[in-house]
C-alpha cells in the first residue's frame, strides 16, 4: 500500500525562527496535533488538509529548487509517515529541519534531520505534556525553544535551562508569544493560566540581566506579512 500523508500546505518563504531566520525555505505543514496550546497561531492545521503520498510531496517540494526544508504543522511527529518524508527529503540532498512539540518521541527521526523541539511552559496550558525523555536524546545540531509569554513562563524556562544544563547540550530560543489577533483564536485551544504577561522588551532585558546562554527570537515572518497570513 502506497504511504501517505495529511498534508495542509507545501509553500516556499523565509525561514522566520531558529539558527537559519532570513535564508529561503519550504515548509511541509502537515495536518493534525495532539495538543492545543493556548498561543498556537496555526490552528487552522489541526483538520485542514489533503492526502498526497511521499512521492507527490518530495515532488512538489523539488520544484521550488531550495535545499532548506521545514517539515512543521500541527504535529508532523503524529502522523507515522512523517518519518520516511523525512528521510526521502534527506535523501535528495536537503538540510532538513522538524518542527516538534517535544510531546511525542523523537528518537526515530533521521539522525540527519535538525530537531526544532519546543518545551511549552506553563502558559501554553500544555505544560504536562512534556516528554522528558526527549531531553537525553537532544545533539548539538538541534534546537530547544521556549515560547514564553509570560513572567511566570520565563521563571520556569530559566529553571529547565539550568536543571537540564540544555545550553550546553544544543542551541537554546527564547521565543516571545506574540498575542492573537481575534482571527487566530480558535474555540479549541486551551485557556492560559492565569500569568503576568510578559512584554518583548521585558522578556529580553530579563534574558540580558540573568546573563542567559540562550538566542532571543521573534516570528520574523508576521513582521513582514500580516500575523494572519497563510503560505509565507
Amino acid at each position: 500500500m502506497t504511504q501517505t500523508l495529511v498534508v495542509n500546505e507545501i509553500f516556499k518563504s523565509i525561514q522566520g525562527e531558529g539558527t537559519r531566520a532570513g535564508l529561503p525555505c519550504v515548509f511541509v505543514r502537515l495536518a493534525g496535533c495532539n495538543l492545543r496550546c493556548s498561543w498556537c497561531d496555526t490552528a487552522y492545521a489541526f483538520g485542514d488538509g489533503g492526502r498526497m503520498t511521499l512521492d507527490e510531496i518530495v515532488e512538489q517540494v523539488m520544484k521550488f529548487d531550495c535545499k532548506l526544508v521545514e517539515v512543521t504543522g500541527g504535529e508532523p511527529l503524529s502522523q507515522a509517515g512523517s518519518l520516511p518524508l523525512m528521510a526521502r527529503l534527506a535523501d535528495a540532498g536537503h538540510t532538513v529541519l522538524l518542527e516538534t512539540s517535544g510531546a511525542l518521541d523523537i528518537g526515530l527521526v533521521d539522525p540527519r534531520v535538525v530537531r526544532i523541539m519546543d518545551l511549552k511552559c506553563p502558559g501554553s496550558g500544555e505544560c504536562e505534556r512534556n516528554r522528558w525523555e526527549n531531553v537525553p536524546l537532544l545533539r548539538a545540531s538541534d534546537e530547544v525553544k521556549f515560547v514564553i509569554a509570560t513572567r511566570e513562563d520565563y521563571a520556569w524556562a530559566k529553571q529547565q535551562l539550568e536543571r537540564w544544563r540544555l545550553a550546553t547540550i544544543c542551541t537554546v530560543l527564547f521565543s516571545w508569544a506574540q498575542p492573537l489577533t481575534p482571527e487566530q483564536r480558535d474555540p479549541s485551544l486551551k485557556s492560559a493560566p492565569p500569568g503576568q504577561p510578559i512584554t518583548m522588551r521585558e522578556l529580553v532585558e530579563h534574558m540580558l540581566a540573568d546573563r542567559l546562554p540562550v538566542r532571543f527570537q521573534l516570528q520574523m515572518h508576521k513582521y513582514i506579512w500580516e500575523p494572519t497570513a497563510r503560505g509565507v
